[in-house]
């Protein structure tokens, strides 16, 4: 078994097993859901993306996060620690590497739409959306895009804000905030799905999430679901290892992992059915992209009686559920920065930080085709796309791909199996067999098959 080491006795843990599910569950449940869920289903045809992505969490994404909460529990280190810790001097180490340079282009991007969801609550609180209509909608939106001062403005806002609530801790800090307001934003999302539903093209959208026609199903779905659900579930970027380093020595991770997908799940599709009703009531394209949520959910509460009280507080809301992602991800180099290189936690954060300022301007400025920056491109893709691109369809794949190849080919299966099942307290022998066959042979399989795919080879 693993050699327990003196950093496990003083490192600060979740105080209990509802701490360790709400905070793991925000890491997952943030923009992905409310803001690119909705707009990759309705650029991808809909109902088939959806079950495409539904197939590549059974069997790609919870087998990627279970291993990588078996890594860090069993470890009690940040993402490239534990690899070395597991296998030392070796070129494993790497894989957290990859995590680690994941995790910064995520961020880079992922504070910039944060941004924007922390300025609507800005714009909601100043009156901006009331009698909005779709066209003054998309306008006001392109406006807050282009900037150029008001998005960096609004980001470094952001930053600042995860930042403080980073150095608190794990426990006074990160389970605090999430335990908090994850209830609050379910709440949120149940209203304004009562109120889309209400709408005239409630039926037409609803239509469009869940129908299944593969007619409208290409190739490239799949890496775009792969993508998805590896950003959404924060797997192959060392959040679930340095989460996982958290867990409670009792923590079912098995029974985490299931019940943080099954609730993930629910998100999205709640997010859906609040968006996907607006945009056909009012004429507008499922396929807009990014700013899909920022101008459906204004026409949607401006209909309603109270309508800009309800769009302060959802704006509000789902700022908290940017904040809490991306304490998950900027928590990654944190750690690392902490614990590798003896930089007190305080440290660590400010230089992320101003690392995560720096480079995520880049993404403020070159987010929409008319912005500062859209004519400076690197593989003909603008800065926010770029990042994008490389974390959620190469980097996380990749990442994925080699921590289930190390889980199932350089972990001992008895060792697996052994923290699994908390040091054999929990009958679970069946569901541990199932889901290290499919770390060690499927999972890697699928990855391996979707990115041949990608580059053209079949």
């Amino acid at each position: 078994m693993i050699d327990v080491v003196d950093h496990k006795a003083k490192r600060e843990r979740f105080s209990s097993s509802i701490a360790v599910f709400f905070a793991t569950l925000s890491s997952t449940v943030g923009l992905g859901n409310i803001w690119k869920f909705p707009y990759l289903t309705g650029n991808s045809g809909g109902g088939a993306f959806l079950f495409v992505y539904l197939l590549c969490i059974v069997f790609v994404g919870i087998p990627v996060m279970i291993s990588e909460f078996y890594i860090g529990r069993t470890t009690r280190k940040n993402a490239i620690g534990a690899f070395e810790q597991l296998k030392p001097r070796t070129s494993w180490k790497y894989i957290g590497v990859m995590g680690v340079v994941a995790a910064y282009l995520i961020i880079f991007f992922y504070s910039c739409v944060a941004g924007w969801v922390y300025y609507y609550v800005f714009k909601a609180l100043r009156g901006d959306f009331v009698n909005a209509t779709a066209k003054s909608v998309e306008s006001q939106f392109n406006n807050v895009v282009l900037g150029p001062f008001s998005p960096i403005i609004w980001q470094i806002v952001v930053i600042v804000v995860v930042s403080t609530i980073l150095i608190l801790g794990v426990r006074k800090g990160i389970e605090q905030i999430t335990k908090r307001l994850m209830p609050l934003l379910f709440i949120l999302i149940i209203i304004c799905d009562i109120r889309a539903l209400t709408l005239s093209g409630a039926s037409e959208g609803l239509a469009f999430l869940f129908k299944v026609d593969f007619t409208k199903f290409k190739p490239a779905i799949i890496l775009t679901a792969l993508g998805l659900a590896f950003f959404k579930f924060s797997i192959g970027m060392g959040t679930m290892i340095t989460y996982g380093s958290y867990f409670t020595e009792d923590n079912n991770m098995l029974n985490t992992s299931a019940k943080v997908a099954l609730s993930d799940t629910i998100i999205s599709l709640l997010a859906g059915i609040a968006i996907f009703p607006a945009v056909f009531s009012f004429g507008m394209e499922p396929g807009a992209g990014p700013g899909l949520l920022f101008m459906t959910l204004p026409l949607v509460f401006s209909n309603i009686p109270f309508g800009n009280y309800l769009l302060i507080i959802f704006f509000l809301l789902t700022s908290f559920a940017a904040t809490m992602a991306m304490l998950s991800m900027v928590e990654v180099p944190v750690a690392y920065l902490s614990e590798e290189q003896g930089i007190s936690r305080k440290n660590a954060v400010i230089i992320t930080a101003i690392i995560v300022i720096g480079m995520g301007m880049l993404a403020s400025l070159s987010a929409g085709e008319a912005s500062l920056l859209s004519k400076n491109t690197i593989f003909g893709m603008r800065f926010f796309d770029l990042f994008d691109y490389f974390s959620s369809n190469i980097l996380l794949p990749a990442g994925g791909f080699l921590i289930a190849l190390f889980v199932g080919f350089a972990v001992r299966k008895e060792d697996f199996k052994y923290e699994i099942s908390n040091h054999g307290t929990l009958k679970i022998g069946f569901f541990i067999e199932m889901f290290y066959f499919l770390i060690k042979y499927v999972t890697p399989a699928l990855i391996f098959i979707i990115f041949l795919n990608s580059i053209g080879i079949i």
